[in-house]
Order: C-alpha cells, then structure tokens, then sequence
C-alpha cells in the first residue's frame, strides 16, 4: 500500500510539521522531541518547585501553558507538545489519580478488584486541559505546529487495571486473556471519553494529535490486534468524522514487526518509531510515502559528541526520500544536557 503524495498545500505552507503529516516531504525535517517540555529544562525545575507536583501543574492552564512554551523559547522547534498526561483520562472516567514521589502515579481503584460501574464520571476534569490549550494557541508563532495527544487505549488500560505502571503488564494481560469481555468493556469506556477529550483539544487549538501506545510492544500478536489495532483504528476513524483535516501519530512503542499491520489497519496519519526499529528497514517496510516521526535513541543525545553525530545522519539518510519529523525514540530523559540537543538541532537542521 502507498500513500498518496501531494503537492505542497497552501493551507500549511506556513507549518513545516503539519506540512509533513499531510504527505510533504521537507528538507531539513522539522523536527520536536517527546518530553521536550520537562525535567531537562532548569526552567521547568524552577517552576515545578514554586507551583507544587505535576499533577497541580497538569491541572493548572497558566503554569501548563508555560511549561509547553518553555522549550520553544530555548530551542527551534517545529511543534509544541502539550504538557498534560496520558492519566487526564482515567481520572476524567472516576479512579482517583495520584502521583507518589519517587514512584510515580497511582489510580484508585485499581480495576483488576473493582468494577467498572462504580466509577462515577467527572468530565469536568478534562476542562482545564482544553484552557490550557487556547492559553498557548494564542502565544504560538504562525509557523509551529501544535500538537494534542492522548493514551492510546491499551496503555491506559494497563494503568487503570493495576493502579499504577508495570514493566510486564501482567495484570492487564491477565485479566484481557480470563475475562476478555469485561477487559472490552474497559477499553471501550477508554475510547468513548478519549474521543470527547482529543476533540475538545481540537476545538480549542491543537492542529494534529499524537496517540502514545507505551506499553504496545508487551502483547502477543493476536492480542496486539485485539487491543492495540482495533482499538486506535475506531478512535482514528471517529475522530476522522469529526476532524477530518487533522492528522493523528499513531505511536505504538515496542511494536517491531507489528508495525506493518499497525501503519495499515489503524488508518493513522503518521507513524512513530521507537529507538528499537531499524530505520532503514521501516523505510523499506513501511507503506510508501507514510509518514514516520523518530527515531533516536535518547541515550545517544545524552551521550552527545561524535555517537550523536553517527546516529542522527543515520536516520537522515534513511528517510530522506518520504516525508520526515525528526525525534526522539521516546522521550527525552532528564540528564540530558542542553548542549547536546543544541548539537542536535544543529545537525538536523544544519
């Protein structure tokens, strides 16, 4: 299967990412980082430290909107990722969403012992994310994409079953494999307000959406199907219905050779590519002129110097001939000197 490719359209001439995601081809590729707004930034530090825990900021638009700005006044990006989490949604669904220091995020109560139906909604808990993102539309340069994103069903599921992150996902996978129709009626339930929640982000600014499946790359492949493809595929072709002009990156984390049935069922606009994927193999395997976003190693931009050097022409070279949005593997780590990203930039955009 190929994608079409299109002649350059007059309505994004002026935004070189959402450009891309649309079939151009640009030369150098524009290029943003996943996580690009957060712990690496002193600034973020700063202001974590003066506003409370994340999860205080993530709720609060003027100290949210900030945080998505700060990297685009240090680096030249070519889009703003919205400072947010992938939780915003199991919260809006009625578990309780905490984050532990030092441990991470916990959701009450865990679904592997509670039932479903005794979530009480609050949908009012998505508001001050779609604030947040009129509160930074309105400070965005002309040329810079701004990009919404969401969980995609499955990982949200991991969380919203166990409570909190795990390497294996077992409990997920266990409870998807004994009682596969009350695992459905979780991810349906994950898809109904995930759908409300990307469009409100499109009503009030966002220009495309990102979907992140993190923990993809842990299911078989009959399940991948089930859980990962299927669902991402009604989200995309329901948000088509309503937003039919904005793209959506599909990024489904450790899917390897999944990636072929994901680029062509799912009906995403873009694909990401974690670290892991060769690139010149997806640039072989992948549908002709798809676009693909990625795929650094974080590690090497933290490592700088002539590893950073060899990595980024790498993937340059293997995509230079489809449309291209140069980034991380996954997101930026924060250890990772601002020297290094400032070599980066330099070597992607000459």
């Amino acid at each position: 299967m190929a994608w079409p490719s299109p002649g350059p359209s007059p309505n994004v001439a002026d935004k070189p990412l959402l450009a891309v995601l649309k079939g151009e081809r640009r030369d150098p590729p524009p290029m943003w980082l996943m996580r690009q707004a957060g712990r690496y930034l002193p600034e973020y530090r700063a202001l974590r430290a003066a506003r409370g825990g994340f999860l205080d900021m993530a709720y609060n638009p003027e100290a949210a909107a900030e945080i998505t700005l700060q990297p685009l006044r240090r680096f030249p990006f070519d889009a703003a990722i919205l400072f947010s989490d992938i939780l915003i949604v199991p919260h809006a669904i009625g578990q309780e969403l905490s984050f532990v220091a030092g441990e991470g995020p916990r959701l009450a109560p865990p679904l592997a012992d509670a039932s479903l139906d005794g979530l009480q909604p609050v949908l009012e808990r998505l508001e001050p994310i779609w604030a947040t993102v009129e509160r930074v539309k309105a400070e965005l340069s002309p040329q810079t994409t701004f990009l919404g994103f969401a969980g995609s069903p499955w990982t949200v599921a991991t969380y919203m079953v166990a409570g909190q992150g795990s390497r294996e996902q077992a409990e997920a996978r266990s409870l998807a494999y004994q009682d596969p129709g009350r695992f459905e009626e979780i991810i349906r339930r994950i898809e109904a307000v995930t759908l409300d929640y990307l469009s409100g982000q499109v009503r009030a600014g966002v220009d495309a959406i990102q979907l992140f499946d993190s923990w993809a790359g842990s299911l078989a492949p009959s399940e991948f199907e089930r859980w990962v493809i299927a669902p991402t595929a009604r989200i995309v072709e329901a948000f088509r219905a309503r937003h039919p002009e904005t793209p959506v990156i599909g990024f489904p984390k450790g899917a390897g050779g999944k990636l072929r049935a994901y680029a062509g069922e799912t009906g995403v606009d873009a694909i990401g590519l974690d670290e892991t994927v060769d690139p010149v193999w997806a640039d072989r395997e992948l549908p002709r002129n798809l676009p693909v976003q990625g795929n650094l190693d974080p590690l090497a931009l933290i490592a700088g110097g002539e590893a950073l050097g060899s990595a980024t022409k790498r993937i340059l070279d293997a995509f230079a001939a489809r449309p291209h949005i140069f980034n991380l593997g996954h997101g930026i780590q924060q250890t990772t000197p601002i020297a290094h990203v400032e070599q980066l930039v330099r070597l992607v955009k000459g």
